[in-house]
């Protein structure tokens, strides 16, 4: 038996959503600091923080610490923990609704 069979359609695309969020924004960290080191062009700490937002703060989260990037600015210290506990309460809720 698949765990994924447990999972109705609505719930397997939620999960998905997640998925690809966390990894583009685990990305975008390594990109922007990537960029930093190069003096190149940087991605906005505004789109950082709305990619965090919309579900991405897992990926936001493992992608400042292995990256060591924004680590020093109180904003993302505190700030990414922060949403990423909000993205988990309310994806239980979302679950909750899908159910």
């Amino acid at each position: 038996m698949s765990i994924i069979s447990n999972f109705n359609n609505k719930e397997v695309t939620f999960l998905v959503y997640i998925i690809i969020v966390n990894i583009v924004s685990f990305f975008t960290f390594g990109l922007d600091k990537s960029k930093s080191k190069k003096n190149d062009w940087r991605i906005s700490e505004m789109s950082l923080a709305v990619i965090a937002l919309i579900g991405g703060a897992a990926g936001a989260l493992l992608g400042m610490v292995a990256f060591k990037h924004k680590t020093n600015k109180v904003k993302f210290t505190l700030g990414i923990p922060i949403i990423f506990i909000l993205n988990k309460v309310l994806e239980l809720i979302i679950f909750n609704f899908l159910r």
